[in-house]
């Protein structure tokens, strides 16, 4: 029994020893920040159509339904590459309308969501569409095809401003750092977030005095957006 116990204090110091050669002292270190910033032109972009159901010339005999101004917007969206699980409809609702014997008629709209991936359509999307029935657009939304390689290539260039700022606080005080202890991401890539005011694009039409009816193109700007990527990070000092 007392060679065990003479065994287990030679052990236990022999642990203790190598534990204490092992152990980093966390008290050298030093606490930097990483920036990374980039400049990305939206490819996906979500728009939020919407459109109601009128009399056609006032005749309330000759409505267009919105079953029939919805058949135009989706054939529309298909033509021009838009997948069948990217038409969705985002809410539905109805308006009075007041005819000529100061009756009301109720007459409906909805609204939908499209997820537009080729940009370059965007001016001829609506070609084909009643203008009448469509009641307004707007971008309810941005993406990109390629996020999360963006969202990898911003850390990264962040952690190594991280580390560059640590080398220049360590070198000025003659001293050099080694590996990183602590690395915290403080970023957020939702590109919601970088969403302009909210803008309605009318699309109701006036005629003019032949009775032609003058069309309205969509333009939409896409301006590029700036990302930015933030980490702290804690390197030991040697």
């Amino acid at each position: 029994m007392k060679n065990f116990l003479t065994l287990a204090l030679v052990l236990g110091t022999i642990l203790l020893t190598n534990a204490q050669t092992n152990a980093v002292d966390y008290s050298r270190k030093v606490s930097t920040k990483g920036y990374a910033e980039k400049e990305v032109t939206p490819d996906i972009i979500y728009l939020s159509i919407s459109l109601k159901e009128y009399f056609l010339d006032g005749n309330t005999k000759k409505k267009i339904t919105i079953e029939d101004l919805e058949k135009q917007l989706y054939n529309a969206a298909i033509s021009n590459g838009v997948k069948k699980e990217d038409f969705t409809i985002q809410n539905i609702y109805s308006y009075n309308y007041e005819t000529k014997k100061k009756s009301q008629e109720l007459l409906q709209a909805r609204q939908y969501r499209i997820k537009i991936t080729d940009l370059s359509k965007l001016n001829t999307l609506f070609d084909n569409v009643d203008a009448k029935g469509m009641e307004s657009t707007s971008i309810s939304g941005y993406d990109h095809s390629q996020k999360k390689q963006i969202e990898k290539e911003l850390k990264t260039e962040a952690v190594k401003d991280a580390r560059i700022n640590a080398d220049i606080l360590a070198s000025a005080d003659g001293q050099k750092v080694g590996k990183a202890l602590v690395i915290s991401d403080n970023s957020n890539f939702n590109f919601n977030d970088y969403l302009p005011q909210p803008r309605m694009m009318s699309f109701a039409k006036t005629a003019s005095a032949e009775g032609a009816v003058a069309d309205e193109s969509l333009n939409i700007d896409i301006k590029p957006i700036k990302l930015t990527c933030n980490v702290d990070g804690v390197f030991e000092l040697l």
